[in-house]
């Protein structure tokens, strides 16, 4: 058997497996110098502060806005406060598109012919589908993250029953306490 085509397979095999090993979502915990996904939080004021929670690729936007809301609530609590209220609230999207060369549909590296349906820029068309700008195939994949930041406002005694944006933080922790996913 001749190696040449089995060892582009192999390695990109291997590649796709060591990945997909560590694509998890990112743990509810404190962001840090060396990693930068998770919740951090800054005072305002004495009843007021700014909450954020970043997720990495696999975090969905809902998993990210229940870790803020979380942390808003653990961070009442921790204050001595009962209930609070988001005054300002964003989630923001990260979008950025990540081009890999497709070993399977190039005949450089690949025994195998067949159509390409692929979306790709800056190449041409051929009878053997569109070929990227060097040559090759590529495969263009969309990666997103999602950040949240909310200002919230701190109180004690019974939330506000006129207030949509106000939250009961024990009831918060209880309701999503066991459904943000943990390191």
């Amino acid at each position: 058997m001749n190696t040449r085509f089995l060892k582009p397979v192999l390695l990109v095999t291997a590649a796709a497996l060591a990945l997909s090993a560590c694509a998890t979502a990112t743990p509810y915990g404190p962001a840090s110098a060396q990693n930068r996904y998770g919740y951090s939080e800054q005072r305002v004021d004495s009843d007021r502060f700014r909450v954020n929670f970043a997720g990495n690729s696999v975090t969905s936007r809902e998993q990210v806005e229940m870790a803020l809301l979380l942390r808003a609530a653990e961070l009442t609590l921790e204050s001595g406060h009962d209930w609070f209220a988001t005054v300002n609230r964003s989630t923001d999207r990260d979008v950025r598109l990540q081009a890999t060369r497709d070993p399977f549909a190039d005949s450089r590296y690949s025994p195998f012919w067949g159509p390409n349906w692929r979306y790709y820029s800056r190449g041409y068309w051929s009878p053997w589908g569109y070929r990227g700008p060097i040559g090759g195939d590529l495969d263009v994949r969309e990666i997103d993250r999602f950040e949240a930041t909310a200002e919230i406002v701190m109180g004690r005694g019974p939330k506000p029953t006129n207030d949509p944006n106000a939250f009961d933080a024990r009831e918060v922790v209880s309701n999503l306490g066991g459904r943000v996913p943990r390191s």
